[in-house]
């Protein structure tokens, strides 16, 4: 990353809000076993929610249940599902219920990507990332519905900056997230009415996660030809601090919002890759890359 004379801190929004805004509300996390979801999870926990965490590896998800109830003090339950099967969705929802009696509130979460340029992408390969991303999230609005409008409660989409301009070998996600827009945008008018919020999150490039991994080359926290106006990536604690808000009461009339966190850097994107020498002959960046070039 270009050096800058500045570098924004990173806090904790237990510094910020009340320990207790959450009392006796429930989370309800598709992809909260790892990365950004379960720390946002672990923030909305601290702040007094109980929280359910979705994902398809249950030994994964009852390693991060387990790790959060202790770091919190709250109860995380793992419940295995698949976001792009409906019907594992529905009955998620119906365990929390039972074991919880309500969901306040609801992150879509669970993501697919990888580095692929479209001459070596395949229909399927396309198709699951919708499937993960844009239907995962639909469905997980469909099951969770009733539920939310019994509460008032709210919806954090989690989303990409990527599609705002053309990102190469990033086609899948664009389109994916894209669609996460469109479905937030649409629950925030058809829901308003019911006292429901829908809001996106896009995180900038996040230090610690499989997205950073995968986008660097494996290089942790590093990207050649990278500036931020506030001097370094994204953290997972940057994005939680916005989701806290966004569930809070202070945020009771903000809906139908994308919000980027990513420190401004959008602003000053370029192309990741050396452009348009990398898409002309992609054999410098091979190793990142998934399929036939």
């Amino acid at each position: 990353m270009t050096s800058s004379p500045y570098f924004a801190p990173v806090n904790n929004s237990i510094s910020t809000f009340k320990d207790n805004i959450f009392e006796g509300k429930v989370l309800f996390c598709t992809g909260g076993g790892s990365g950004i979801c379960k720390g946002m999870t672990e923030s909305i926990m601290r702040h007094g929610a109980n929280a359910v965490i979705i994902g398809r590896k249950l030994d994964r998800l009852t390693e991060a249940s387990s790790e959060l109830s202790e770091r919190t003090g709250r109860t995380c339950i793992p419940i295995q599902a698949d976001v792009r099967q409906p019907q594992t969705l529905q009955a998620a929802a119906e365990r929390t219920m039972e074991y919880f009696g309500r969901i306040d509130f609801v992150i879509c979460g669970a993501a697919g990507n990888f580095m692929s340029p479209i001459s070596g992408l395949s229909a399927n390969a396309f198709k699951t990332v919708i499937e993960i991303d844009t239907l995962g999230t639909y469905n997980t609005v469909k099951a969770t519905i009733p539920h939310v409008r019994a509460t008032k409660g709210a919806y954090v989409h989690v989303s990409a900056t990527l599609h705002y301009r053309g990102a190469p070998y990033q086609v899948h996600v664009s389109a994916a997230k894209a669609g996460v827009d469109a479905i937030s945008n649409v629950v925030a008018v058809e829901e308003g009415p019911h006292g429901v919020r829908s809001n996106v999150l896009a995180p900038g490039f996040t230090s610690g996660t499989e997205g950073m991994r995968v986008m660097s080359g494996n290089k942790i926290n590093k990207a050649e030809g990278f500036s931020n106006p506030l001097g370094r990536f994204t953290e997972i604690h940057d994005v939680a601090n916005a989701a806290v808000f966004l569930f809070s009461p202070a945020a009771c009339y903000i809906t139908g919002q994308v919000i980027p966190v990513d420190g401004g850097a959008e602003h000053l994107r370029g192309n990741f890759f050396p452009y348009p020498s990398s898409v002309i002959d992609p054999s410098n960046v091979r190793k990142l890359l998934k399929g036939k070039m």
